[in-house]
């Protein structure tokens, strides 16, 4: 009897430790997954955000121009609606989400076979024009999404618009072939982006240009409901995107604007307010992000009490910051997930200088 007590004590011991030891594995295991998951989407957002603006920010004062464009698939019914298209000509946006729910991020870029430089008319376009007279069409293929960009930088009633390259083949008359000087975008055939009817009425002066942004970047970054990263893509062949699955685990996403307010030429302050004006636009010189990953395993005891803090150093100044010992944080919400408390979270974060925007900030023409 005393044999079998003794027997059933080390077996309840043998498999505490067991228990305890799994657990642990478990919870060291589920904590690299969040490591990796978190390490992962930050890379990714730090690649894309750091080419923001190729091709597209040549010229500080247009930044914050409205952009407008119409999409409609050549092979769809006639009776098919055109698909608007609304942008801002700015490197990346932010959408604040509220109460402290994950942003969003929209990363606009230049996506073309080689390189992308601006192409200045060289004579006025009138809004029913099927072809812009240019001063070099050089790096312009057919197929190529392109943006017009008035030259006032834009206003309410003189505005950015998206349109297509076409080319008629050698010889073709009215400006309707692609060659050195002309850049055509007639509507019809295989075209799915050119209208003539959401170009300005004003049309665009001499010494307007345009933005070759080839097949384009448009992507925009988000957390779904599953709590996973996903980027939404607008391409030069659809006007919208399917969202695509990145890294799971990752519950929330914060970015801030690094603007220079003082004009010193470098960043005096973080806010997560997207500006209005061109003037304001040229004040982004960096984007401040932070992500939270989560350990994917479920702790039976509450692990977690308080949302982690995102550390923005000790004499940053940013939105929201409150002061946690010797720096200054901002708390990330992890409410949002069913039984936070009850799992692992990890925070990464980085700032990302807008070199396009820095590079072309001494020189404001085309």
């Amino acid at each position: 009897m005393v044999g079998l007590v003794l027997g059933m004590l080390t077996v309840i011991v043998i498999t505490a430790v067991l228990s305890s030891s799994e657990g642990n594995r478990r919870t060291i295991t589920m904590g690299s997954d969040a490591q990796i998951n978190g390490s992962l989407s930050l890379y990714t957002l730090q690649r894309d955000i750091q080419m923001a603006g190729y091709g597209a920010a040549i010229n500080p004062a247009a930044l914050g121009c409205d952009i407008k464009g119409e999409y409609k698939d050549p092979a769809a019914p006639a009776a098919t609606p055109a698909i608007p298209f609304t942008a801002v000509l700015a490197p990346v946006v932010i959408q604040d989400g509220a109460s402290g729910a994950p942003d969003s991020i929209t990363v606009l870029q230049s996506r073309t076979s080689g390189f992308s430089a601006p192409m200045l008319l060289s004579n006025a376009h009138a809004k029913t024009d099927n072809f812009f007279t240019v001063k070099s069409s050089f790096g312009a293929k057919a197929g190529d999404l392109m943006i017009a960009v008035p030259k006032d930088g834009g206003t309410p009633t003189s505005w950015c618009t998206v349109f297509n390259v076409t080319d008629a083949g050698a010889g073709a008359a009215n400006g309707t072939a692609l060659d050195a000087t002309h850049i055509p975008h007639v509507a019809g055939g295989t075209s799915k982006w050119n209208r003539s009817s959401v170009f300005p009425d004003a049309g665009y002066a001499e010494k307007s240009y345009l933005l070759n942004m080839g097949s384009l970047s448009f992507n925009t970054y988000a957390i779904d409901s599953a709590q996973n990263l996903v980027v939404t893509g607008l391409s030069a062949e659809s006007a919208s995107g399917t969202p695509e699955q990145l890294y799971p685990q990752i519950v929330n996403l914060q970015a801030m604007y690094g603007k220079d307010t003082t004009g010193s030429g470098q960043v005096s302050g973080y806010d997560n307010v997207t500006p209005t004006t061109s003037a304001d636009w040229q004040r982004v010189l960096a984007i401040r992000i932070a992500v939270v990953a989560r350990s994917n395993q479920y702790e039976k005891e509450e692990v977690t009490s308080a949302a982690p803090l995102w550390d923005v150093g000790a004499s940053s100044t940013a939105t929201d910051a409150a002061t946690c010992g010797t720096s200054k944080c901002i708390s990330l919400a992890v409410s949002q997930v069913s039984d936070w408390k009850h799992y692992r979270y990890k925070v990464y974060d980085t700032i990302i200088p807008l070199r396009n925007v820095l590079w072309n900030s001494a020189d404001s023409t085309p």
